[in-house]
């Protein structure tokens, strides 16, 4: 949930079990109505037949006749019914919906729980779930479908690994297939403790997520490569078919194919 681009290909991984951590009260939480304050907070927004996500923030923070709505501008590529959100209120029925700038609706979310997710159609025909960060997520037979599945971790045969001196080299990062965004060099020798070697782009990188992301190290165990952004973020890619892609595949897609020498 690139474990969403760039920091949205990130997602964060706390250090006690969800059930166990006690968030904050949201900023400005003890100033808006009572109706409101269940649904203030961090959420993870997906697109329900693909694996695309992102996070986003009810705020409290007034808005018109609504209130504000937070999430990264790099959202706007990986979900572009967000392109138009400034906002979210509730609906008649008191679900959180997101709004436009004069107020219109364009996604609802008339079915689920707070707890379990809530799920909604945009204005685009498409489905979403908006699942709350504040809970933990609840194992159901949703989630045993295709998309669900792959947004786990692949599971990797050491045995049937690249090896790791194969690795060091010129790459081509692409979005989709066969279409180049930036290019990137994996450098041989390790410089951490930790086994990472430095990583960095080959020129300019004109994509915004992977230049806010900035690749400063890599590193590779199990048959699993690992980027680590310059800020600490990192994202884990398997290979495939002759060139590697991000793993879990949550939000904006990630290709890696390495150049010729």
């Amino acid at each position: 949930m690139i474990r969403g681009l760039l920091p949205l290909l990130l997602l964060g991984a706390g250090l006690l079990p969800a059930a166990a951590q006690t968030a904050p009260p949201p900023r400005g939480a003890d100033k808006v109505p009572e109706t409101l304050r269940p649904w203030l907070g961090a959420w993870d927004l997906e697109l329900s037949d693909a694996p695309r996500g992102c996070t986003v923030t009810l705020g409290a923070e007034p808005a018109g006749e609504a209130r504000e709505l937070r999430f990264p501008a790099t959202c706007r590529r990986a979900l572009p019914i967000l392109d138009k959100a400034v906002a979210w209120g509730l609906s008649p029925g008191g679900r959180p919906r997101l709004l436009d700038a004069g107020g219109k609706e364009l996604v609802g979310f008339p079915s689920g729980s707070r707890e379990a997710g809530l799920d909604g159609r945009g204005v685009d025909g498409k489905t979403y779930r908006l699942l709350s960060k504040a809970h933990p997520r609840i194992a159901s037979a949703r989630q045993q479908d295709p998309v669900a599945a792959a947004r786990r971790p692949t599971a990797i045969d050491p045995a049937t690994a690249l090896a790791p001196a194969s690795l060091p080299g010129r790459y081509v990062l692409m979005r989709q297939v066969n279409r180049e965004a930036c290019r990137l060099v994996l450098s041989a020798a390790p410089t951490s403790t930790d086994g990472r070697a430095p990583a960095a782009f080959d020129g300019a990188c004109e994509d915004v997520g992977l230049t806010i992301f900035d690749p400063a190290g890599w590193r590779y165990e199990g048959g699993r490569l690992t980027l680590f952004a310059r800020r600490g973020h990192l994202v884990e890619l398997v290979f495939e078919n002759g060139q590697w892609r991000k793993d879990p595949a949550v939000g904006a897609p990630l290709l890696m194919r390495k150049l010729a020498p």
